[in-house]
């Protein structure tokens, strides 16, 4: 299986999680080289690929380099995001493509790929990572939240497409600490019913869970966010 943008904070969590649990993983990392070799002697030293997911070619490369290593792909997760914090009135072209070139656009590509080796294979499942700000708006956050609401979407729309064989679900994390908790973000933690910040392993539960539940399950948005949304 794939894991993309592993290298760091939640993928990371979900590659060294998966590992754990028996799976063959794959390490993607777009510049973070390091931590990916950190990552994959974490994982037992699972073998680590590099793209730059913001360009098609590379997502293709990337897959064909998987392939070649461990055959066709059964499982998928893409977790490879970028964000940025920014007035929607300042928001320029240049910052909008930033986000949705990955967010989005390289969601689908990746799902693709996966998607042709998986029907290939007979089946598969795609896990996609989306956000919990897919599904509230964030009034500073307008880019980022509308292309994790394209993924919401995107993973429902290829739910229909792909299925029976393949099954795609998303994973939307509330608030997540990595120690890096300001002012802002702990008032939405404040907000949390469950009144704590989520941890990555509970991410990587919700993850494995749409990898080895049953396969009837698809087009589905768990929401792992200590019942935040229901606020």
């Amino acid at each position: 299986m794939l894991i993309t943008g592993a290298a760091k904070r939640i993928g990371r969590v979900i590659a060294i999680e998966l590992s754990r649990h028996g799976f063959e993983v794959a390490i993607h990392y777009g510049t973070s080289r390091a931590e990916a070799e950190q990552v994959s002697r974490e994982c037992g030293g699972a073998p680590i690929f590099q793209a730059d997911l913001a360009r098609v070619g590379e997502i293709r490369r990337l897959f064909k380099e998987v392939e070649e290593r461990f055959g066709l792909l059964n499982c998928l997760v893409n977790n490879a995001a970028r964000f940025t914090r920014i007035d929607p009135l300042d928001i320029t072209e240049a910052d909008w493509d930033f986000i949705h070139q990955v967010n989005l656009k390289a969601t689908f590509f990746c799902c693709q790929e996966g998607a042709r080796q998986m029907r290939q294979l007979g089946g598969g499942r795609i896990v996609n990572i989306s956000s919990l700000g897919g599904i509230r708006p964030w009034a500073e956050h307008v880019h980022y939240c509308a292309s994790k609401a394209g993924v919401i979407m995107l993973t429902r729309a290829l739910a229909k497409a792909l299925a029976p064989e393949i099954t795609v679900n998303s994973v939307a994390p509330g608030v997540i600490s990595f120690n890096d908790v300001d002012t802002r973000t702990q008032a939405m933690i404040d907000a949390t019913p469950m009144r704590r910040a989520g941890k990555p392993e509970e991410i990587a539960d919700a993850v494995h869970y749409f990898l080895t539940g049953a396969d009837f399950i698809t087009g589905q948005t768990l929401a792992v966010d200590g019942g935040l949304n229901e606020r």
